[in-house]
Parts: structure tokens; C-alpha cells; sequence
């Protein structure tokens, strides 16, 4: 069972689609989440939590964080998959604080901004970093960014082109992330 937000679902690992940029992309190769496409049928994750105990998520399972749930984090390992993975224990932690429903409202703030991102700044090369910023870094920070840079663009259309919108973008929000001392590149192996 999951709460939908703008069309997403938080996964059993405490990972919110709706900040995985290929759950917000709008090609063929789309994710439907975790909970509504076939994600779930190979994650040994959701199969433990959902189908074998019941539970909409880790955040509710006495034995989490459990060796099952790291290994699939990559926590060891530190690497991210599609989207940033270094906040899924924090997320579930938030979970147990405050509840499914009023994190799900939080979680709503950030794919409300990584939305208007992709709508207005994408160039087609900015999702992944949009939705790792909006998934890293305070919303509450992240709006007046996208305030200022929009005051100090022509909006798309009337102006520069898109790629040097998505640039003064990506700039902004890089500078943000520095401020902020949050790396916005996706931990993978090399």
C-alpha cells in the first residue's frame, strides 16, 4: 500500500519515486515507481516488507535498518543507482518521526520543485541533477534559487535558448550544493 504524491510512491526502502529521474521522465523506458510498475517483482526489499510482512515500508519493521535493506542502499558500498540513495535511512527515520502521511507532504514540497525544473529549465541533459537537488537539498533553499535564476532569464521562448537556461540553472544549484557542503553527483562505480 502506498500514498501517492503527484503521482509517486514512496518504496518500501525509503526512496521516493517521485525524485528518481526516470520515474519523472517522459520516455518510453519510464518508471512507474516502485509500488505501480514491476520494480517490485525483483526487489528483495519490497518482497520482504510488503509481501511477506505487510508493511508499507521499512520504517515500520523492528529490524530495521536490516542487512537486506543496506545491501540493496548500497550503504557499504556508498553508491547511488537512478537517484541519489543517501537519504533512503534518513528518509525512514523521518518516517518513524513524523509519520507516513506528513512525510509524504514534505516529500510533495520537493517533487512540486523538481517538477517546475523539468518543466521550465530541462534542456533534456538536467533531470538527474534537478531531482538530486531536490532530493538533497532543503526546499526551502532550493525555491528562492529557482526565484532568482527566473527574475534573471527571459522566460523559455522569448529569450535564450534552452540549454543556456538549463545552464544558469545547473550553475545555481551547483552553487547551492557547495554553500550547502551536499556533492549533487551520483555516487557510481568506476
Amino acid at each position: 500500500m502506498s500514498v501517492p504524491v503527484g503521482g509517486a510512491a514512496l518504496g518500501a526502502c525509503g526512496l521516493f519515486c517521485g525524485l528518481c529521474p526516470r520515474f519523472q521522465s517522459r520516455a518510453a523506458s519510464r518508471c512507474l515507481g516502485c509500488r505501480r510498475g514491476q520494480m517490485h517483482s525483483y526487489c528483495g526489499v519490497y518482497r520482504c516488507c510488503v509481501v511477506r510482512r505487510g508493511l508499507a515500508s521499512c520504517a515500520e519493521c523492528a529490524e530495521s535498518p536490516c542487512p537486506r535493506l543496506l545491501r540493496s542502499l548500497k550503504v557499504e558500498e556508498g553508491l547511488d543507482g537512478f537517484m541519489s540513495h543517501r537519504p533512503a535511512l534518513a528518509n525512514l527515520a523521518r518516517i518513524r518521526e513524523v509519520g507516513r502521511d506528513a512525510y509524504l507532504a514534505e516529500q510533495g514540497a520537493r517533487v512540486v520543485l523538481v517538477e517546475e525544473l523539468l518543466s521550465e529549465w530541462n534542456d533534456g541533459r538536467s533531470a538527474t541533477l534537478y531531482c538530486t537537488a531536490c532530493t538533497l537539498l532543503p526546499p526551502a533553499r532550493v525555491r528562492p534559487v529557482l526565484s532568482r535564476v527566473r527574475a534573471g532569464v527571459s522566460p523559455a521562448g522569448t529569450g535564450p535558448d534552452a540549454k543556456t537556461r538549463a545552464h544558469a540553472m545547473r550553475e545555481a544549484l551547483l552553487a547551492l550544493a557547495e554553500e550547502e557542503g551536499v556533492s549533487l553527483v551520483l555516487r557510481r562505480r568506476r
